[in-house]
């Protein structure tokens, strides 16, 4: 297989995003939220692996016609975004005005920081919260807290998302990776699993979203207050 063509089939890939993106969207407009939030799943694993494959085959060498970047960000705003904030505002998590409130803010913020050219730091990490509103709501829709929570956790992590703090990538951020990466991959398998189960609360599925989503939500910030050793 030609260097091009490998290039292309990573283009395609990513693009499948878009295809589990708009099989969430069903799933979300009739409500069956397990469904979407598997496909969301699928959606973030092809995420997870199109940038490696990318940087290996050098798309952008081999494939400059398309814009791997661009075309990753879109999919990335329907996954991480929109189609969460809109579960989030058609469930009874938030009722009333909190659920416009939540959409509100999280849709617009989202789209002022995909749209920032400071967002990612100089060791690939990202400067302020990166948005993976995916995360955010599928660990709500498992764990039910009260709304006012929800809405707390959203204004803050909103808020987040324009102040110098550090949220690693886990794949990219080479710091502390070897215990990043695989937190990052038993998020994924504890999110398809909670959705399987429908969300029992009795699944121990639950404490594997809290404990993995708690050290990648904090350990940028953790990396930021405890300063890398120069090698000697």
């Amino acid at each position: 297989m030609t260097p091009r063509a490998r290039a292309l089939l990573v283009h395609l890939l990513t693009a499948t995003g878009a295809v589990f993106a708009m099989l969430a969207m069903l799933a979300a407009i009739d409500r069956e939220w397990e469904l979407m939030f598997l496909w969301l799943v699928v959606a973030f694993a092809v995420d997870g692996i199109d940038g490696p494959l990318a940087r290996k085959f050098d798309v952008k060498q081999h494939a400059p016609e398309f814009d791997g970047v661009l075309l990753d960000l879109i999919i990335d705003y329907l996954t991480y975004v929109f189609i969460p904030a809109f579960a989030l505002f058609k469930s009874d998590l938030l009722p009333g005005w909190t659920g416009w409130l939540a959409i509100i803010v999280i849709t617009f913020a989202s789209a002022m920081y995909f749209a920032d050219t400071r967002m990612k730091t100089l060791d690939n990490s990202f400067s302020g919260f990166p948005g993976c509103w995916n995360m955010v709501v599928l660990v709500c829709f498992a764990l039910e807290p009260n709304f006012w929570i929800i809405l707390a956790l959203v204004t803050a992590l909103s808020v987040a998302m324009f102040l110098p703090m550090k949220f690693i990538h886990p794949v990219r951020t080479r710091r502390w990776r070897w215990l990043s990466l695989p937190m990052a991959l038993a998020w994924t398998f504890f999110a398809g699993w909670a959705a399987w189960v429908h969300f029992d609360p009795q699944s121990w599925a639950h404490w594997g979203l809290v404990v993995t989503s708690l050290y990648l939500l904090f350990v940028g910030i953790v990396q930021q207050l405890v300063p890398e050793r120069e090698a000697l």
